[in-house]
């Protein structure tokens, strides 16, 4: 009653062993293709905890310095900008690990946090009347006026070219792991773990417990039941070459780190350009929202601060030269990797399964 391992001569199987083989194949399949896929999944893994890891410390890092714009050049509202300035950190953040959001709303929003702040705290100190409605109004206002000139504008353009090449490699690096995940589960087919037990195991029926395959007939057997998994090497291929753009892309001139850490000058220069401006704005925002209440006496001694950029900027970068050294490594890495799809039999009928140094080998059939 054998359904496999049928041979003229007599046989030590049962059709319950022919069953247990199959559970058998499948299962060292699966584990084959595992040990295959452990050191790209590694690398994949690697790399974007790396990622993280070098991308959270210049967030930090960023939003520390922009937080210290405030304390140094415009301490009135330091205490206020607090706020605004996490919110803005906090969005990049999620735009880059994926999140439904843009640069652009980011950035607006923190602008439009902003301005009240510079107009009541720098253009305007003797306010007193910070209302809601009032503030509401100048959130409302800065839309239209453009307080901040070219400057808001100018680090949209600026975080949106180098955070949209981390956002994609990010994105990017996850569907990698979710690729070698699938392919690692892919169910054998019928036919294939029925050509796998004639393969490995039906010599074992004729008590030929140390004969192997040959390596020919491997390869064949191997190709039909991986012919699914072998069809993603255009795919794969494809990705890497995407991998290595996107790399290329970050290390180019809107790097990452010089985009983040600019962000703080930007702000400066934006600020700067709201006061040199501050008796045209107070004019229109009195027309629009009214005039607020004001303290007695002047209260706006020096309030342009010039800040001085420090040569800290050079130090961070350098010091973010490993994380370009680690992305060099990394694609470097996947670009030998191209073929890993196309040439998954070979490498699965490359170990032990084969006899290599023999002259005899199994051949489905026979001992040929």
């Amino acid at each position: 009653d054998l359904q496999i391992c049928q041979h003229r001569a007599p046989t030590c199987c049962t059709k319950k062993m022919e069953e247990s083989y199959q559970a058998a194949v499948r299962r060292e399949r699966t584990q084959s293709i595992q040990a295959l896929n452990f050191e790209l999944k590694y690398m994949i893994v690697g790399h974007i905890t790396a990622f993280q890891e070098a991308f959270e410390s210049l967030l930090r890092f960023a939003e520390n310095r922009t937080s210290s714009l405030f304390e140094t050049a415009y301490r009135p509202m330091a205490k206020e900008a607090a706020e605004p300035v996490k919110e803005l950190f906090t969005d990049i953040s999620l735009y880059i690990l994926g999140a439904e959001t843009t640069v652009e709303s980011a950035v607006l929003r923190f602008f439009d946090s902003l301005f009240p702040l510079v107009y009541s705290r720098l253009i305007n100190p003797g306010i007193t009347d910070l209302s809601e409605d009032y503030t509401e109004c100048l959130r409302l206002t800065r839309q239209d006026i453009n307080p901040f000139g070219r400057y808001s504008k100018n680090m949209v353009t600026e975080l949106s070219k180098s955070l949209w090449a981390s956002r994609m490699l990010s994105q990017a690096l996850s569907l990698g792991i979710e690729v070698i995940n699938t392919t690692e589960h892919a169910a054998l087919t019928k036919e294939c773990s029925r050509a796998l037990v004639r393969m490995q195991y039906c010599p074992h029926c004729q008590g030929l417990t140390l004969i192997r395959p040959c390596a020919g007939y491997c390869l064949n057997v191997m190709r039909g039941c991986l012919a699914s998994v072998s069809e993603l090497d255009a795919q794969w291929r494809e990705y890497i070459s995407t991998l290595e753009y996107l790399t290329n892309e970050m290390a180019a001139s809107h790097d990452l780190e010089i985009a983040l850490t600019g962000v703080r000058n930007s702000i400066n220069e934006a600020i700067l350009h709201a006061q040199l401006n501050g008796p045209q704005l107070s004019a229109t925002v009195d027309k629009v929202c009214g005039q607020p209440k004001q303290q007695e006496g002047n209260l706006s001694p020096d309030n342009i601060v010039p800040v001085k950029e420090a040569t800290e900027i050079q130090t961070f970068v350098m010091g973010h030269a490993s994380l370009n050294n680690k992305r060099r490594e990394f694609i470097n890495y996947m670009k030998r990797s191209r073929t890993f799809y196309a040439s998954i039999a070979e490498r699965l009928c490359d170990g032990d399964l084969v006899m290599r140094d023999s002259s005899t080998c199994w051949n489905g059939e026979d001992v040929v």
